[in-house]
């Protein structure tokens, strides 16, 4: 909508499909925000550290160096043009590396890569679609009010319902499966190789490290940087789309994977290794069922990351409710956005109500509510 800034060297670069610059300019935006959220953190950490040891002097007390150092470099700045507008000739870029790896990969691995492509569409995605096709609207509407009672009563039956039937009474019910399908196929494989990761993180203290850093920059990567890559890799599809889909909404699977592990009481884990329990005993009997709600709750983020994404999926040939609102945003026509829009939401009401209804109920269970 005509906002500079690197948010438009991203998209500029992405119409020419030029990789190098796209994501120089991506990883930019994920610097400034990983020092704004740790410069942050550690903020509220030491406003938190004052409180208790009752130092409460003013801002421009605590931080007099930081004002001084500011003003002295304005000043300078002001005398010599170097310390004001850094200069070209001192600038360096990656962008021919990043183009040239991409180059190397289509012409000496195109054959494996568009081979895995083909067995995952034929053998997984493909039969999925027509599946969910194939299934009439009723037994699907049906089968989600029955989930919403069993899990929450006829409230959340009831809202179950009125969602689902919005999704066929605006005639938006086959390309909502086809949503459904790229969406469950994604949060599959980010369930898969997140959860594993996020357990491994929350057991290893480097790792935990170096996968946090990774999901910050996963989070707060443009969302239009993850099209480029797979674009030349894999071509146009659904296949592409599903790549782009996981790489953007893996995030929530590891971080709330990792938090569930850590949450868990530490008494309990002790009374297992007490019990005799080995390591990959408790691994799998205690912290795992233990932190499954916690897990959930990340497959919830993730499912709802993964119908964002896919609005911006419909750029690469998906023919889905993210195409529909695509469309109706080049042709200005703001009703059947809307209504697209919506359909979309709704969809990530049903998981995230239904997902959460059975979280609270399971915690209740295992007595950590």
């Amino acid at each position: 909508i005509g906002a500079g800034g690197l948010g438009f060297d991203v998209l500029f670069a992405l119409r020419k499909l030029d990789i190098g610059v796209g994501l120089e300019a991506g990883i930019a935006i994920v610097v400034l925000a990983i020092a704004m959220d740790r410069l942050s953190q550690e903020y509220a950490k030491q406003q938190a550290h004052q409180k208790h040891t009752a130092n409460h002097q003013s801002f421009f007390h605590n931080y007099t160096s930081l004002f001084l150092l500011t003003g002295g470099t304005l000043l300078l700045g002001i005398l010599w043009s170097p310390l004001h507008t850094f200069p070209e000739s001192w600038q360096v870029t990656t962008a021919p590396f990043w183009d040239a790896l991409v180059k190397w990969i289509n012409l000496n691995m195109f054959d494996y890569l568009d081979g895995f492509k083909n067995f995952i569409l034929l053998n997984l995605l493909i039969p999925f679609k027509r599946f969910l096709l194939a299934v009439p609207w009723p037994v699907t509407v049906g089968l989600i009010a029955y989930l919403g009672y069993r899990l929450g009563g006829w409230k959340l039956c009831l809202g179950m319902l009125l969602l689902a039937l919005f999704l066929a009474v605006n005639g938006l019910w086959p390309k909502a499966m086809v949503t459904v399908y790229l969406c469950g196929m994604s949060v599959l494989f980010a369930a898969i190789m997140g959860v594993p990761l996020g357990l491994w993180a929350a057991e290893n203290e480097r790792a935990h490290r170096i996968l946090m850093i990774l999901v910050d920059t996963l989070q707060t990567l443009p969302s239009f940087v993850y099209l480029m890559p797979v674009v030349m890799l894999f071509r146009v599809g659904d296949f592409s789309a599903m790549i782009a889909v996981v790489a953007y909404a893996i995030a929530p699977a590891i971080r709330y994977t990792d938090l569930g592990i850590r949450k868990i009481p530490q008494t309990l884990i002790e009374g297992a290794t007490a019990s005799g329990c080995t390591p990959r005993q408790i691994r799998w009997k205690v912290k795992l069922p233990l932190a499954f709600p916690e897990i959930m709750l990340g497959i919830n983020q993730t499912v709802v990351m993964a119908l964002s994404m896919l609005v911006i999926t419909a750029l690469v040939g998906t023919r889905e409710l993210g195409q529909e609102t695509y469309i109706a945003l080049t042709k200005a026509d703001t009703g059947r956005g809307l209504v697209a829009g919506l359909a979309i939401a709704c969809i990530a009401m049903i998981v995230d109500r239904l997902i959460s209804a059975w979280s609270i109920k399971r915690k209740q269970q295992l007595g950590l509510s």
